[in-house]
């Protein structure tokens, strides 16, 4: 869970940009949309929550990891070298 004001605020920004989304797909099913934008839609929800999966991911490890505010260099760049793994899987 991110614990900065600022990490908070861009997860919460990522959660109300997937709501918008999701009420986009609601509304587009109910008005019985053509398949093609609606499998967009799905899409971009998909993207859009593996976004949010890798940001929350990537803030427990960093906080996992840490000692007294601080990483061990050589800690962090297998850290750094695991969520680049991480993002490029949830791709």
């Amino acid at each position: 869970m991110p614990h900065t004001p600022e990490e908070k605020k861009k997860v919460l920004t990522r959660v109300r940009r997937l709501k918008g989304q999701l009420n986009s797909l609601e509304n587009a099913l109910e008005s019985e949309q053509d398949c093609k934008a609606i499998l967009q839609q799905i899409a971009a929800i998909r993207g859009a929550t593996n976004g949010l999966m890798a940001q929350i991911l990537e803030s427990h490890l960093r906080e996992s990891f840490m000692e007294d505010g601080h990483i061990d260099p050589k800690t962090h760049h297998s850290l750094n070298n695991a969520i680049e793994l991480i993002r490029t899987y949830l791709k």
